[in-house]
Parts: C-alpha cells; sequence; structure tokens
C-alpha cells in the first residue's frame, strides 16, 4: 500500500531533484499533473486509445515545463516566479476545460496504470522504479549528474568550462514537466476519473521528499536514491497519520514542519 501510495510523488519527485540539483524550483508540479490528466481524459473520451492518451499527457506535461525553462532562462526570470505564475495558469485552465466538473466514465482498461497490478506488485509501483533506475543511471552514471551539480553549485564556472548551461536548465524543466504528466495520468488511470482539482499539495509532499534525501535549494547537492528515500518517509509519515485518523488539515502542519527542520538541519551540516 505504501509503495503505490509514495509512486506518484517519487516520480514527479525525481523531476523536481534535476531542477533543484541545477539550483532551480519547480512550483508547477501539481497543475502540471493536473492538466496533463485532464488531457489524458480528454483525448481518451475522443478516440479510445489509451495509447494517445498517455502520450497527450506527458506531450501537456513535457509542453508546459518546455516553456517554464524558456521564460526562466532567456526571459532571465526568476524560477519562483514563473513557476508560481504557472501554476495558477494551468490550474486555472484545467477548470476552465472541464468547466470545473471532473471527467468520469473513462474506458475501464485505462486504469491498469494506476490500479493494475503484475502479480501483487501495484504497476504504478514498477513504473516509479523504472523513473528512479533510469534518472539514476543517468545522473550516476554518465556526465549529465556532474554538469546538473556543477551548474547548481556555480553557475559562472560551469560557463566557463564550457557546459552548456541554459540547455541544461531548459532540458531540467522539460523533465520535471514530463515526470509531473507521468504522475497526472497516472492519478487519473488509478480514478478514472480527471478532476480539475487534482496534484492540490502535490508541491509540498514533492519538496518535502528531495529536501529529506538531503538535497540543498541553493543547488549542486543531491541525490536520487535520497529523494527515493524521502518520498518513503512522506508516505511512511502519511499512512500513519491517516492510520491514527489525523485530520488531513492537520497532516499539512505536519509536512510543513517537517520541511522547516529538514532545511534547519541542512543548513546545521
Amino acid at each position: 500500500n505504501i509503495t503505490r501510495q509514495i509512486s506518484i510523488n517519487l516520480i514527479v519527485a525525481i523531476g523536481m531533484t534535476v531542477v533543484i540539483l541545477t539550483g532551480e524550483i519547480d512550483l508547477s508540479v501539481g497543475s502540471i499533473a493536473c492538466f496533463s490528466g485532464v488531457a489524458a481524459a480528454v483525448v481518451l473520451g475522443w478516440t479510445n486509445s489509451i495509447l494517445l492518451a498517455v502520450l497527450a499527457g506527458l506531450a501537456s506535461g513535457l509542453a508546459i515545463g518546455f516553456i517554464n525553462g524558456l521564460f526562466i532562462v532567456y526571459g532571465k526570470l526568476q524560477s519562483f516566479i514563473v513557476t508560481l505564475a504557472t501554476m495558477g495558469i494551468v490550474r486555472g485552465l484545467a477548470l476552465v476545460w472541464t468547466n470545473g466538473r471532473p471527467i468520469s466514465g473513462l474506458k475501464e482498461s485505462f486504469e491498469v496504470f494506476g490500479a493494475g497490478y503484475v502479480g501483487v506488485v501495484p504497476v504504478a509501483t514498477l513504473m516509479s522504479l523504472l523513473v528512479f533506475a533510469i534518472a539514476s543511471v543517468i545522473i550516476t552514471r554518465t556526465k549529465h549528474g556532474p554538469y546538473l551539480k556543477a551548474i547548481g553549485a556555480n553557475r559562472e564556472a560551469a560557463l566557463l568550462s564550457a557546459i552548456p548551461v541554459n540547455q541544461y536548465r531548459i532540458a531540467a524543466f522539460v523533465i520535471s514537466g514530463l515526470l509531473s504528466g507521468l504522475g497526472g495520468v497516472i492519478i487519473t488511470s488509478r480514478l478514472l476519473s480527471a478532476a480539475p482539482t487534482a496534484g492540490q499539495g502535490m508541491e509540498m509532499d514533492v519538496i518535502a521528499a528531495v529536501i529529506l534525501g538531503g538535497a540543498s535549494l541553493s543547488g549542486g547537492v543531491g541525490t536520487v536514491l535520497g529523494t527515493l528515500l524521502g518520498a518513503m518517509i512522506i508516505g511512511v509519515i502519511d499512512n500513519g497519520m491517516n492510520l491514527i485518523g489525523v485530520s488531513a488539515f492537520f497532516q499539512q502542519v505536519v509536512k510543513g514542519c517537517i520541511i522547516l527542520v529538514a532545511v534547519l538541519a541542512k543548513r546545521g551540516d
């Protein structure tokens, strides 16, 4: 239950890890997941094709991430401001597209991504582990990981080292958008419904997982393995609070406190 519960947050948190490694942040991940889920549901209703629906969801997330990257890099704007604006814009577009109502009655076979199993293992868990494995190899076994960390640690030094800084910064937001889109598709699949309110508060869970995993918000420090452990900690805390009947409102207080404590502990190191 816990692995399936954390699968979506882990997928999105891996994208957030890539962004944070470059010294940026993406506050729009929850809204991107929502919009991508709506796009997947609409295309599924139009075409009755699961493949096209999934591709529509992924393409939506990728496109929004690319737009974020362009504004941040070439518009020379702070990522906090751009993604905060995108968070509102994209959520609003999802509400307008659906008239504020969930899109239900989706093809039942579409639920394989969010609610299906391979043996006793949830498909969503397998997908999150695949994303984790790919990201881990790329960041730890190729030049791209050190390049991302170098950009986050010292952007000027990275430029002088002939690292294509702008391309990597845009790529980081594209990856974050793509993985947020995948998370949105899984949410829609699990519920067989695309709600324009889906993914609300996801930003807090995802950032908490990345920070608990040892990443630094100033950039240059972080690992995918740490993000996995952070997501598991958040998942266990969520599950425990649900089991003992803690109010959903108070759970937000707890998560906020976790982020503060994690950041303070990091500063202490």
